[in-house]
This record gives C-alpha cells, sequence and structure tokens, in this order.
C-alpha cells in the first residue's frame, strides 16, 4: 500500500517539476532581463559570521547581522579564503579599520564580483542582438559585457573592470580583468589587488532564479583560485526597476571634513 502510495506521488510530482521552463530570447538564450537582487549578508562578509557591534554612536542601526557564508570549499565545515600570509595580516588591518577605510563608505563603484551581492538590486539589459548591459543602483556603477568574438583585453585598469562573455549552454559566462586595487570584497576587509581575475557564471535555473558563482585568481593575495557561489532572485513587484542612488555627495563630509574653514 505504501509502495503505491509512493508510486502515485512520483507520477503526480514528476509533471510538475517538467514545467520548469526556462525564458529565451527570440534568439534561444536564456532571458536574463530584469532587476535582480541577493537576499543574503555576503555584502558584510563572504564567510560565515555572527553578528557583532557597529559604529558605537549608532547603536544597532549598522549592527552586523549574521548570515551563512558563500565560499565554496572542499573542506566540510569550513570556508576560508586561501589568503597568502602577508595578505592575511592585511586582512586583519583592513577589518580593524573597515568603518573608515570600506570603499563602500566613500561611494566607489564596488567592483566585481562585490556589485552583485550587494544590498542594492542591479539591472540586466540584454538585447536579441547579443549586447549585455549591467547597471547597478550603487553609486551609478555599469559594465558593458564584450560578446564579441575575439576577445578584447582592458585598454587600462578601471573600477568595474573589463568583461568579455560567451554562453556556455544556459550559463552567461563572463570573464573579468582589468581591475584596480581600490575595492574591497566585503565590509569585513577581504580585499585583492590589481592582479585579480574573476570568472562569473550566470545560469538562469527558473523564470526568477539566478545561480551565480565567481571564482577569483590573485596570485599576488591569495595562495590559489577560489569560488563562491549564491542565488539572485529577480524583482517580480509591478514595474520593478533600479532607483538613481549617487551617493557621492553623502561622502564629503567623511572625504573632506577636515578641509572646510571654520
Amino acid at each position: 500500500m505504501l509502495r503505491r502510495r509512493l508510486l502515485l506521488f512520483a507520477a503526480l510530482a514528476f509533471p510538475l517539476c517538467a514545467q520548469t521552463v526556462i525564458p529565451r530570447l527570440p534568439n534561444g538564450k536564456p532571458n536574463l532581463n530584469g532587476v535582480w537582487q541577493v537576499m543574503i549578508t555576503a555584502n558584510w562578509d563572504l564567510q560565515t559570521h555572527g553578528p557583532s557591534a557597529g559604529p558605537p554612536a549608532l547603536g544597532a542601526l549598522l549592527a552586523v547581522p549574521p548570515g551563512q557564508g558563500v565560499v565554496v570549499s572542499d573542506k566540510e565545515g569550513s570556508d576560508d579564503i586561501p589568503y597568502l600570509p602577508a595578505a592575511l595580516e592585511q586582512r586583519k588591518k583592513n577589518l580593524a579599520k573597515r568603518w573608515t577605510d570600506d570603499p563602500e563608505i566613500k561611494c566607489y563603484m564596488p567592483g566585481v564580483p562585490r556589485a552583485t551581492y550587494m544590498p542594492h538590486p542591479f539591472r540586466i539589459i540584454q538585447s536579441n542582438s547579443g549586447t549585455i548591459l549591467f547597471a547597478y543602483q550603487f553609486a551609478d556603477a555599469a559594465r558593458t559585457i564584450n560578446m564579441s568574438l575575439p576577445a578584447k583585453e582592458a585598454p587600462v585598469d578601471s573600477w568595474m573592470g573589463w568583461s568579455n562573455g560567451h554562453w556556455e549552454g544556459n550559463t552567461l559566462v563572463v570573464d573579468v580583468t582589468g581591475m584596480n586595487d581600490q575595492t574591497w570584497l566585503d565590509r569585513s576587509g577581504n580585499y585583492h589587488s590589481d592582479a585579480l581575475h574573476v570568472v562569473e557564471r550566470y545560469t538562469l535555473v527558473s523564470s526568477n532564479q539566478i545561480n551565480y558563482e565567481a571564482t577569483l585568481d590573485d596570485a599576488k593575495v591569495f595562495s590559489r583560485p577560489w569560488k563562491i557561489s549564491m542565488p539572485l532572485y529577480r524583482h517580480v513587484e509591478k514595474n520593478a526597476h533600479i532607483m538613481e542612488f549617487k551617493c557621492a555627495e553623502f561622502t564629503e563630509d567623511l572625504l573632506y571634513g577636515d578641509l572646510r574653514r571654520k
């Protein structure tokens, strides 16, 4: 009797699973158009972390919320980032000065991959011709994915780097180079050098979810390449769009307050 019920349940469930349809453009590629955002605390810390206090004067306002890590590790129960010894010491210094030195505080563009998991939405604009644009709400950051062949090299280092893309089946693969060393990976002081090379993978698994992976390789800071992984969710509210958030004007006192005339 139990076996019959299990078979009946499987028969009913299978059609539901088979009905998952990936939206596509007329050219057959997965349709990534839309406004996307994470629902995790990776911008606070890529690694698993508990709650901690923010600046004392702000009470609980900027307290760090606990969160699960997004670092992919071969070792169960470990999400350590493979820092070189000297680089790990620099990361500790960054952590101690995070309330003044984090580039996010200064409204600097977030770089890659941090732009993806900040607590701000971003928009993917994808044309049928193949051109893809990423527009981020934070600091009006943006980048165009070069989908033409051959791949082009970055003419100069920049905040958001140089992105070359191609499709591997249903996955958009973006190879990012040419980034400067002025961005951090999160608010806890995880950082990189100007040698950072990031390979991103965007896999649309349903109408409203992308599986995002990024492999980071930086021989000046890390002993080996390592990877992060997280889901991105589509905003489904009516007329979803990103808003204007030009935050530079909010940083004037922080950056230039000591230069003002008394």
